[in-house]
């Protein structure tokens, strides 16, 4: 049977986890007597596991083979369809909204991108937050596991720019030896190594909330968005939780693991020092210091032409505020520090919402749950403008390439530049496309980079005004979909698919 099982198709195994998912905020609802809402996500479950299994019998006798286009092709059927059966249960639970924004919401927590049309906490019932968390949670397992069966094996995902440039050399927690099973053979062989890692990082981080004081619901949903870096709240972010500061620490703690796919390799737990040597890492942290000392000194400045500059309590606070958001939007989380608004009470001065936006484009770590450019693409970059600047002083010079820098392909900064500039034309595309249906130029350009980098909460961080993603006609809407499906799965991916090597038998 789990032979017959694995021959299926990726996309039937996705409809049967999302009908077992549907039973979690069934119980929820059950537990806190919402029946209603109970009783349409059992139903819900209860048809998409009948209508999958019937569709599995009837396809089980077929064998296929699966090419790297078939692959691909399947990751973008599951992010494009699979939110209209997420999205069912959800609009009937909800009774008051249409299927487009009931799609749209699906679509947002499946990517990881975290963008609500509900700017009020409690417009949803709890029990559909922990359906969106749940659904957030579940697509950052989804990344994690396509990094390592499909993306890296195919060199994309920011493993074109690697040393070897393939799975078999990479040091990290990925399966290796993945041999010539079928594509869900080789999902299901990677869910084994990965999902036990972050499970057990989800629970922990649940508890260590549950310690400080977060309610159980804010808990469960806060660990989810922060392993997924979805940044989903049932509470409007994790500023809002009853657990302060102390509850921010232990995000940011465990907001690390996204800056690089080795903070969670088995090698890490044996050599730990490796930690420090690999590139993705060093340069978040290097960031993570670097911007928060800035927007502190800017503060800083401010505060002395409002005479706050001797108030050391409003200080620590606005350096903590920046610290905690700048790693949360680096990591495309979006969650904003309670202090993060203190900062411009202290100073006088707005928040600085263009360094959020280049903290969302540049991401975090390859293989990681995150979104944007990512850190080994920047690490390419800087090394690349580093040696140019040193021949301009030497030109006959030559320089040895050690350490991390042999991890780096010899086009490798070639090829980052290439996902660079396709990153940049998509963020163009999709504000021109914006701006055709209404939205003027600045809200446009927000959405545009929250909806590429899936960091959702973005729009509402950096726009210098108040705006809202209800606001959106339904046109954009569906824009804002495409965009946040096209910054999930990266634009190589899709390129990809269109090349003629994948199409000849």
């Amino acid at each position: 049977m789990v032979r017959a099982l694995s021959n299926l198709p990726l996309l039937l195994h996705l409809f049967l986890i999302a009908a077992l998912a549907m039973l979690v905020p069934a119980a929820h609802a059950l537990a806190v007597e919402e029946f209603h809402i109970a009783r349409t996500f059992f139903y819900a479950s209860l048809l998409v596991f009948v209508v999958t299994v019937f569709i599995g019998i009837a396809m089980s006798g077929r064998q296929e083979q699966h090419t790297q286009r078939d692959q691909l092709l399947t990751l973008v059927a599951a992010f494009v369809f699979l939110p209209v059966i997420l999205a069912i249960p959800f609009q009937e639970a909800s009774r008051t909204t249409s299927f487009l924004n009931a799609y749209f919401e699906m679509v947002s927590s499946f990517t990881t991108t975290g963008a609500s049309l509900y700017d009020q906490a409690h417009s949803l019932a709890p029990s559909l937050h922990l359906w969106r968390a749940t659904v957030g949670w579940l697509g950052g397992l989804l990344i994690w596991v396509v990094a390592a069966s499909t993306l890296a094996p195919m060199n994309l995902g920011g493993f074109e720019i690697t040393g070897a440039g393939t799975v078999h050399s990479d040091q990290s927690v990925i399966h290796r030896g993945m041999g010539r099973k079928t594509q869900a053979g080789r999902v299901w062989q990677a869910v084994s190594t990965l999902a036990p890692v972050y499970g057990v990082l989800t629970l922990a981080l649940w508890i260590f909330l549950l310690m400080v004081g977060d309610e159980p619901l804010v808990a469960l949903c806060h660990a989810m968005g922060t392993l997924s870096t979805s940044g989903i709240s049932p509470v409007g972010g994790a500023g809002n939780s009853t657990s302060g500061v102390a509850g921010e620490v232990l995000i940011f703690v465990f907001l690390m693991l996204a800056l690089s796919r080795m903070t969670f390799s088995s090698e890490m737990l044996l050599r730990p020092q490796r930690l420090l040597l690999d590139p993705e890492f060093k340069v978040g942290i290097l960031i993570v210091a670097i911007v928060p000392a800035l927007l502190f000194v800017r503060h800083w400045i401010g505060a002395i032409e409002v005479n706050e500059q001797a108030n050391f309590a409003a200080g620590a606070n606005a350096l903590w505020g920046s610290v905690f958001t700048v790693m949360s939007f680096l990591t495309t989380t979006g969650y904003e520090s309670v202090h993060w608004e203190a900062a411009r009470g202290w100073s006088g001065l707005p928040a600085p919402g263009v360094v959020l936006l280049g903290l969302a484009i540049i991401g975090g770590g390859v293989a990681t749950t995150t979104g944007g450019v990512k850190l080994l693409r920047v690490y390419a970059l800087y090394m690349h403008g580093l040696r140019e600047m040193e021949k301009l002083v030497h030109p006959s010079s030559v320089r040895a390439i050690g350490g991390p820098g042999r991890r780096i392909h010899q086009q490798g900064a070639y090829l980052a530049w290439l996902f660079f500039m396709i990153f940049a034309l998509s963020i163009a595309g999709t504000m021109a496309l914006l701006t055709a249906f209404g939205v003027n130029f600045e809200e446009a350009m927000v959405v545009a980079v929250a909806a590429l980098s899936t960091t959702g909460p973005l729009a509402h961080a950096a726009a210098e005004t108040t705006f809202s993603y209800g606001s959106l006609s339904d046109h954009a809407k569906m824009i804002v979909c495409f965009a946040m499906v096209l910054g999930r799965l990266e634009a190589l991916a899709l390129i990809a698919i269109f090349n003629p090597n994948f199409w000849r038998n």
